[in-house]
């Protein structure tokens, strides 16, 4: 097949869109727009580079207000935007073939993308076009601060983020209304088994009772294990869109006051609480939600490709119990530096507890590991070499984050590079996305009925590129934050050059990965593929995800 042949019509025209089922193909959408997300979010970062390096250059209004609003909305989408959206697309393909049981509704699903979609776009509009920049924490007042933003940059960007929650709140939905639909496998399943096994209590059940020397509680869980870490990884989520969507009406009212003319006294909030509040849901992303959904990915990805049941089943059921026990309770190490926050808070949560995370995801990083080594040998696949990158993500950026989580190093690294970079970029990056990517070459055939992957040369150059250029930013920033390079400020002086320039080498190369991969994606299913995703479903077939 020629070049321009595979570029309209697929590789070797073995894509067709009109054998596609409704499922498929709103997976399909889910995923295209995480990752053009994912782009803008790469290419934010690459202005953040450069304007670490050369202050005058990126901000396109010549303005270090414009740098700020960059930063404000670089986690939104990549966060919300595409690591939500590509998670919610596979998960809810995923659900439905792991239980043979249809989606309870495409209608939803669709507008789960289209509702994130639109309400990323909106929150980025409002901060490049009217320069809203509270920055991500959103501390009180300053998110309804109306004297240093315009407020209708404060109402869209609010809006946007409210419309991101409802999208999320359709997944949770439609997520717990396909677990709990008793048809299929579960006809005969009550509702309390299902509770029990979404859980994980019969997890602990099955451990006790072969301490006592008794039989297993069951031998056969209502939900397998990958289902339980989806059930409880959207435990977490619920809570986090519950709480920032909470917050997000408490903004709005003071915005539209003082739209009507009569101001409100921010006063009234107390900051302190409004920290914590705001904190405990946005951390259940990271240390509760992409954890759980991390771990659960893993011990799947690990199945399928192996072909073997996990090892340490039971132990791994009851991990993800103590890893959601666990999430409600950290987000105190985010304050560990604040001087108005209790003593004991710090102690408990923001030390104590959060440690455990580093038992929790290591258990999960080692039992995934002994899974592969025990099926050795193994063909090194896109799939498995995608999964090894994620774990080395996450076993990096696991330890980085528990460094901080003491209170004598966090008044040293917290509000630095050190943070994001070496603990989030990393995490998200290295950790989340090649965890993802190894996901999106496992349902490849599925989602696409055995569409050929154009180049597997550029598929192994993405995974280079992206894996040393995640490490390598994410190393580079920390550097620079052990050197004391502070997070969200500017420098005009060049205190910290080689190091942002070698991040920004690094992050040019996470930009050319993306750039690779989004082309060999197009000429694997063609352009008249990538149109016909997005057109409606000819195809009866009930969506099973198989």
């Amino acid at each position: 097949m020629s070049f321009m042949t595979d570029l309209i019509n697929g590789a070797d025209n073995k894509f067709d869109h009109t054998g596609l089922n409704a499922l498929q193909k709103v997976t399909l959408r889910a995923v295209v727009m995480a990752f053009l997300f994912y782009g803008l979010a790469a290419l934010e970062g690459m202005i953040m580079r450069t304007a670490a390096v050369v202050p005058s250059i990126p901000p396109v209004h010549g303005s270090p207000e414009h740098y700020f609003s960059i930063m404000t909305v670089h986690p939104i989408v990549g966060i919300f935007g595409s690591t939500y959206q590509l998670v919610f697309g596979a998960f809810m393909f995923l659900v439905p073939m792991l239980t043979k049981k249809p989606l309870y509704s495409i209608k939803l699903a669709n507008w789960v993308w289209v509702l994130i979609t639109v309400g990323t776009a909106l929150s980025w509009i409002a901060c490049f076009v009217w320069s809203y920049a509270p920055l991500y924490t959103l501390y009180w007042p300053l998110p309804a601060d109306t004297t240093q933003f315009k407020t209708i940059g404060g109402i869209v960007f609010i809006l946007g983020i409210a419309l991101i929650m409802f999208g999320t709140f359709g997944f949770i939905y439609n997520i717990y209304a396909t677990i709990f639909a008793r048809v299929g496998i579960h006809q005969n399943k009550t509702m309390k088994e299902l509770l029990i096994s979404g859980f994980g209590i019969d997890g602990m059940l099955n451990l006790g009772y072969k301490l006592m020397g008794k039989q297993p509680y069951t031998k056969e869980p209502a939900l397998s294990l990958p289902v339980v870490a989806i059930f409880r990884g959207t435990v977490d989520t619920f809570l986090d869109a519950l709480i920032i969507l909470g917050a997000g009406v408490l903004v709005l009212i003071y915005l539209f006051a003082d739209v009507g003319g009569f101001g409100l006294d921010v006063k009234s909030v107390d900051a302190l609480l409004y920290k914590n509040w705001f904190w405990w849901g946005l951390d259940l992303v990271a240390d509760g939600l992409v954890l759980i959904y991390v771990a659960g990915s893993w011990y799947l990805l690990a199945t399928l490709i192996t072909g073997q049941k996990l090892f340490m089943e039971n132990v791994a059921r009851a991990a993800l119990m103590l890893e959601l026990l666990v999430s409600w309770m950290v987000w105190s190490h985010h304050l560990l530096a604040d001087q108005g926050q209790p003593e004991m808070m710090k102690l408990i949560s923001g030390e104590m507890v959060t440690a455990f995370e580093l038992l929790t995801q290591g258990l999960a990083l080692f039992i995934t590991l002994v899974t592969l080594w025990k099926a050795r040998p193994l063909k090194m696949t896109n799939e498995l070499k995608y999964l090894l990158g994620g774990l080395i993500g996450f076993g990096l950026a696991v330890p980085a984050g528990i460094i901080q989580a003491d209170m004598a190093m966090n008044r040293v690294l917290h509000n630095t590079q050190w943070i994001i970079g070496a603990h989030v970029h990393i995490a998200i990056i290295v950790g989340l996305y090649m965890t993802l990517y190894s996901a999106v070459y496992v349902l490849w055939p599925h989602v696409t009925n055995n569409a050929k992957l154009w180049s597997q040369k550029l598929a192994t150059a993405h995974f280079w590129l992206h894996l040393i250029g995640g490490i390598g930013m994410g190393a580079f920033m920390g550097m620079a934050g052990l050197d004391g390079m502070l997070r969200r400020h500017m420098y005009f002086n060049g205190e910290f050059n080689l190091m942002m320039i070698l991040a920004g080498i690094c992050g040019a190369m996470l930009l050319l990965a993306w750039i690779i991969f989004l082309f060999n994606i197009i000429m694997s299913i063609g352009i008249k593929g990538l149109i016909g995703i997005f057109l409606p479903s000819k195809n009866k077939e009930a969506s099973y995800g198989i």
